[in-house]
C-alpha cells in the first residue's frame, strides 16, 4: 500500500493541475501533432485541457498526488466536458490544414463514448520530472478505488499507444481507435463496473 495520499484539488489550484498536465504530455504524439511548435504547445494546450476541467472541479473529482506531481481530472456519471469550449479552443488554436482531421477524430471519439452512465477520465498525467516512479499507477489505483465505490464503468481515451498496456494493467480494455488523415490515433478504453 502506498504512503501517498490522494488529495482533492480545489478550483483555485486549476493552474497547478494544468501545469502538471502540460509537462506530462509534452512529448505526446497527438498533442504535439496539434501543437508542434513549443510556444504554441505551451500557450494553447492549457486552454484545451481547461475545457475538460470545469465540471470536474465543480464535482470535486480532480485529484492529485505528491504535491501535484501527478494529477487526474475525472468526470463522474452525468457530468460532461464542455464540448463548445473544446470545439472553440481547437478551432482557434489548431492550424487550418489540421482542422478537418482534428474534428473527424473528435466525432469518432464522441461516437465511441459509452451510452450508459460512466466515469470519464479525460486527463491523467505525471510531471515529466517524476515519471517512472510509480506515481501514475498509484494515482490511477487510488482514483479507481473511488470510482468503484460508485459501481459504474470507467472510460478514457489515450493519445499515446505506449500507455495502452498501463491502462490494461488497471482493468481497461480497448474498445475502439479513432484516427483520421495525418492525426495520430487515439485509443478508447473501457473498464467494466466493479
Amino acid at each position: 500500500m502506498s504512503s501517498r495520499t490522494l488529495e482533492p484539488v480545489a478550483k483555485l489550484d486549476q493552474p497547478r493541475v494544468i501545469a502538471t498536465l502540460v509537462s506530462a504530455f509534452i512529448a505526446d504524439p497527438v498533442e504535439r501533432w496539434l501543437y508542434p511548435q513549443p510556444f504554441a504547445y505551451l500557450t494553447e494546450f492549457p486552454a484545451f485541457v481547461a475545457a475538460f476541467a470545469s465540471e470536474a472541479f465543480e464535482k470535486a473529482t480532480v485529484w492529485s498526488l505528491d504535491g501535484f506531481a501527478a494529477v487526474a481530472i475525472w468526470l463522474p456519471p452525468g457530468a460532461q466536458a464542455d464540448r463548445d469550449a473544446i470545439v472553440a479552443t481547437l478551432s482557434e488554436s489548431v492550424s487550418a490544414e489540421k482542422q478537418a482531421d482534428t474534428f473527424a477524430v473528435l466525432e469518432q471519439m464522441d461516437a465511441a463514448h459509452p451510452k450508459e452512465p460512466h466515469w470519464y477520465l479525460p486527463w491523467l498525467g505525471v510531471d515529466c520530472a517524476h515519471q517512472g516512479a510509480g506515481l501514475g499507477s498509484d494515482l490511477l489505483r487510488q482514483c479507481l478505488f473511488r470510482v468503484d465505490a460508485d459501481h459504474s464503468p470507467a472510460f478514457l481515451e489515450t493519445p499515446n499507444p505506449r500507455t495502452v498496456p498501463f491502462y490494461e494493467r488497471h482493468g481497461f480494455r480497448v474498445t475502439s481507435i479513432s484516427q483520421a488523415g495525418a492525426c495520430p490515433p487515439l485509443t478508447s478504453m473501457l473498464r467494466p463496473a466493479q
